[in-house]
């Protein structure tokens, strides 16, 4: 990449900052707090790294990278300088010490930041120390993909999760139904959960990205298209539209939510399941533990299941979280890999896993959870490594996500005010606006 496009991109990339609001994963982006700010980094002298690691994903973070401190040094002989940057700040921070070049060695990015910085010359590819580290097999397709943009891999899968259909079991029992595996099934699930008590919402339908993109890819169809080194909108095909009826349908036609449902957020989701006014949920990996913990009295009512398939097998479900990326400031790429891989994989890999309730990026920890007898586990693994997908891996993604194109999209279409038809080529255009920006 030459200075002067480095450059161009690095302006773009701080003009369009304002417009990005939140990271990738779940709740974790949902709270601030009072993380030390970094300072600059990757200019030690060659025994010390620095490395961001955004705060709250684990709640109490210290004793882990104590631990991994600890090792690291045993390892390597180098110490870490770890420093915790709040979500609702992490993308300013990024772009400020991007123009200035006073990045850190490595940080840890959002899955759909990683494209945006990686464009901007800011992140180094990786793909020779994977692919020598024996790793490329190994990481999550989805994840590496989330990563990848012009064949180069700007950030190694560290952990993610994924959202799948999260049902009360005692209420399904009830109405005399078995979880869902089909749309169809879908619908009639709901319907006998709505004729068994009519004050239960059977499955909610709020505005957002992660309730509605199961839907589209389920039918076929795509958030947005590359030809070349152009992306189009693919929310106005006949495939995205169908899946779009479809949801919508749950909502005027079958009665399976409620109006109010539509300004959900995913916290309201959750307190609406806890609280049994709902039944059926899309919900994170990371939720059930969080929700039983809670609510004591849900003990044995939670089940789990893949988001159904259009016709049976498993619709595909965002898996949103964060890579580990090398700055191209630092002057220790050596060091920085080593630390990325002993974090990426392993021992590490599988203890961050456990303590924050997302998944490890590997195939091989994925396999040992599917496999374990964790009902309220495995599901959500087989999930994650069968039908998981990513949103487009372009560089202008932050903007559309900025500009809250699909949840506006969605809140017309719930409200009634648009048709999907309407809806969809609205949404469209202000996204294929941004691509050619």
């Amino acid at each position: 990449m030459s200075r002067t496009t480095r450059s161009t991109r690095l302006l773009a990339l701080v003009a369009g900052a304002s417009l990005v609001l939140t990271a990738c994963g779940g709740d974790a982006t949902e709270d601030g707090g009072d993380g030390a700010e970094g300072t600059a980094g990757g200019q030690g002298g060659g025994d010390a790294l620095t490395v961001w690691i955004m705060e709250g994903t684990n709640p109490d973070a210290t004793p882990f990278f104590e631990e991994v401190s600890t090792a690291f040094e045993e390892q390597t002989g180098a110490t870490l300088d770890v420093q915790f940057v709040p979500w609702a700040s992490a993308h300013d921070q990024f772009t400020n010490a991007i123009a200035g070049g006073t990045g850190p060695d490595v940080a840890e990015v959002g899955t759909t930041w990683t494209p945006e910085f990686g464009d901007a010359g800011a992140l180094m590819d990786l793909s020779d120390q994977i692919g020598e580290a024996g790793l490329a097999e190994q990481y999550l397709p989805s994840l590496m993909e989330a990563g990848t943009l012009d064949e180069s891999v700007y950030g190694a899968p560290w952990y993610a999760g994924v959202r799948s259909l999260v049902y009360n079991t005692e209420m399904l029992e009830a109405a005399g139904v078995e979880a869902p595996t089909t749309w169809d099934e879908l619908v009639e699930v709901g319907t006998a959960l709505k004729e068994a008590d009519p004050d239960v919402i059977p499955f909610p339908v709020p505005a957002s990205v992660h309730t509605t993109t199961p839907f589209i890819w389920g039918a076929g169809g795509e958030v947005a298209v590359q030809e070349g080194d152009t992306w189009t909108s693919g929310l106005d095909s006949a495939e995205s539209r169908e899946g779009l009826d479809y949801l919508v349908s749950l909502v005027d036609e079958h009665g399976l939510s409620t109006p109010a449902a539509s300004t959900w957020n995913e916290a309201d989701t959750r307190d609406a399941f806890a609280q049994e006014d709902a039944a059926m949920i899309i919900s994170g990996s990371w939720t059930p533990k969080s929700i039983i913990e809670a609510n004591a009295d849900l003990e044995g009512k939670l089940g789990v299941v893949p988001i159904p398939g259009q016709d049976g097998g498993m619709a595909p479900s965002f898996a949103g979280g964060s890579h580990l990326s090398v700055f191209e400031t630092t002057d220790q790429p050596d060091l920085a890999w080593q630390f990325v891989e002993m974090m990426t994989s392993g021992e590490f890999a599988q203890k961050w896993g456990e303590q924050t309730g997302f998944f490890p990026g590997t195939n091989d920890l994925l396999s040992e959870l599917e496999e374990a007898d964790d009902p309220l586990v495995a599901p959500f693994a087989t999930q994650m490594k069968d039908a998981s997908k990513t949103l487009p891996v372009t560089p202008m993604w932050g903007q559309v996500e900025g500009a809250q194109v699909l949840p506006a999209m969605m809140g017309t279409l719930l409200s009634g005010d648009a048709t999907v038809e309407e809806a969809t080529q609205t949404a469209a255009d202000e996204m294929n606006e941004i691509f050619g920006s």
